[in-house]
């Protein structure tokens, strides 16, 4: 699939559902908590948690691969009405209490993802996480320009090999990265590293 027909239809987010490889996320998991062990140690939300009948949500089922409790932890919220997520709501329009996730982790529709971002790291506790799977190049652009400015992240851990997110195996032309925010803490700079696969 073209990057042109995919990012039309990822602006679409409630129509068109694109199924985020588990084994790409599980590569990321096992990554980030070299670097921060207790990450994933309490609350979790997945505020575009996907799923549907012939596919678990993604980053609830790569985070119990690993060994988080999904029952006690993972709160799972999706504006799709099959998905198989608790909630079917549109995280957008929730008034989250401020500070009950320690981390927000999800693959936002493209179209919305500033304004997911922006509205996780309000929601999220103090020193808590907000983990967004991105296009590399969403690091560029005007429209973001602010974001990076006030709200750098503290880590971009970039997918060496292009994911498919289809049931054919099929890749398109873009690399993505998982960026992982630390509210609280905006370095002028992020470090980054490559995920080998």
């Amino acid at each position: 699939m073209s990057s042109t027909n995919r990012s039309t239809s990822r602006d679409e987010h409630v129509a068109d559902y694109y199924v985020t490889p588990i084994d790409k996320i599980k590569e990321f998991l096992k990554e980030v908590v070299k670097y921060e062990p207790d990450i994933f140690s309490e609350y979790i939300l997945d505020p575009c948690a996907g799923g549907d009948s012939k596919h678990p949500m993604s980053y609830p089922e790569a985070l119990k691969q690993i060994g988080v409790n999904n029952d006690d932890y993972i709160t799972t919220i999706d504006i799709r009405k099959d998905s198989l997520a608790e909630f079917k709501l549109d995280y957008l329009s929730l008034d989250c209490p401020k500070g009950q996730f320690k981390t927000i982790i999800t693959n936002p529709p493209f179209a919305i993802a500033k304004d997911i971002i922006i509205k996780a790291l309000n929601d999220v506790k103090d020193n808590g996480f907000v983990i967004m799977l991105l296009r590399l190049n969403y690091m560029g652009g005007q429209l973001r320009e602010d974001l990076w400015k006030s709200q750098m992240p503290k880590y971009i851990f970039v997918h060496n090999r292009r994911m498919s997110f289809t049931d054919d195996g099929k890749t398109d032309s873009i690399e993505y990265a998982h960026f992982v925010w630390q509210k609280g803490y905006y370095p002028e700079f992020s470090k980054t590293k490559i995920i080998y696969s």
